[in-house]
């Protein structure tokens, strides 16, 4: 009897530990209201829902106990939290956005010129410039709005809703929460930031189905995401990567991993680092903007932490695959 009751205790320990449900409540940090419509998810997944009325809303994270929780809205910047638990509900504030005044906004209706020049560049460094690209369409372009400096050499991007795109090379329906695009000319430099939930995966028959296989395949070969897996079960060697530092020393895992137990390991090293990728010399770089980069299992890796250079900095959202995603 003992024995079937220990049994019992055990599957339910598991059920809790796996059966992550986080429940919540969004306010504007300003007002104190409740935000609704807001979309509640792991970024970068197909894991998200949306706040009820009443700004609640509750969402399972069993599959990524250890990733991140955003929250987006409309007309707010979006918020990651990390360690979220289950055992009480949050309370979370979004700070509404603020637009500079004092530089020249280009709607959808104003200035035709600028704004077909400015969407050239939005797309270009936004999508990226892979062949995927081409096959990548923003749905929602009207809602884009752009801002020009005094001196025309910065332009700034801004989302009244989440952008909409349909990646017709990789088969995915895509949300985006922008936060920030920033471009400037005399440099070619740019920056953006914000968040992505896949919404929808068009593998609807099996001749589109081995269509985006293949095409997925290839933007998962020498990617980022294929990078940190390998790093995760230290295998770089057999998926073809090789790290080098400053000193083109090979790096091999002990000496830019730190493990702080089985389900927590970060990315760290001194200086850039070199990424090779069936190469001789390095072909992208990693420059640290942390000392610890905290990456998982599924390819996932801190935005924030790092920034990169090179072949691997090339694609964009037009290459991006969900976490989800499997090269099996």
């Amino acid at each position: 009897m003992k024995k079937i009751i220990l049994f019992i205790f055990t599957i339910n320990s598991s059920l809790i530990a796996y059966n992550q449900v986080i429940k919540g409540t969004i306010f504007d940090n300003k007002t104190k209201e409740i935000v609704y419509p807001a979309s509640v998810y792991i970024n970068g997944t197909f894991v998200g829902t949306l706040s009820d009325q009443n700004g609640n809303f509750q969402l399972d994270i069993s599959k990524y106990p250890s990733m991140p929780l955003t929250v987006s809205a409309i007309g707010y910047y979006s918020v990651t939290m990390s360690n979220v638990s289950a055992k009480k509900p949050l309370l979370i504030y979004l700070n509404p956005k603020l637009y500079e005044l004092n530089e020249v906004v280009i709607n959808a209706k104003a200035k035709p010129r600028e704004r077909r020049e400015n969407l050239v560049i939005f797309r270009s460094e936004f999508l990226g410039t892979t062949g995927n690209s081409f096959n990548c369409e923003i749905t929602n372009e009207d809602d884009i709005r752009f801002m020009n400096s005094a001196d025309n050499d910065t332009v700034k991007a801004f989302a009244v809703k989440p952008i909409l795109i349909d990646n017709k090379a990789l088969g995915y329906k895509i949300t985006y929460y922008l936060d920030k695009f920033e471009y400037c000319k005399p440099s070619s430099t740019f920056s953006f930031k914000g968040n992505i939930i896949f919404s929808e995966d068009m593998t609807s028959d099996e001749t589109r189905r081995k269509y985006f296989e293949k095409k997925r395949k290839n933007a998962y070969l020498g990617s980022r995401m294929q990078f940190f897996r390998a790093l995760w079960i230290n295998d770089l060697n057999a998926a073809g990567f090789t790290v080098r530092n400053s000193a083109n020393e090979v790096l091999n895992y002990d000496r830019i991993v730190t493990q702080a137990d089985s389900h927590t390991k970060y990315l760290t090293a001194q200086g850039t680092l070199g990424i090779c990728y069936f190469r001789k010399q390095p072909a992208s770089f990693i420059v640290f903007l942390k000392n610890l980069v905290f990456f998982d299992a599924n390819g996932y890796f801190e935005p924030d932490g790092i920034s990169w250079e090179g072949e691997m900095a090339q694609p964009r959202i037009a290459d991006q695959l969900p976490l989800e995603y499997s090269a099996e």
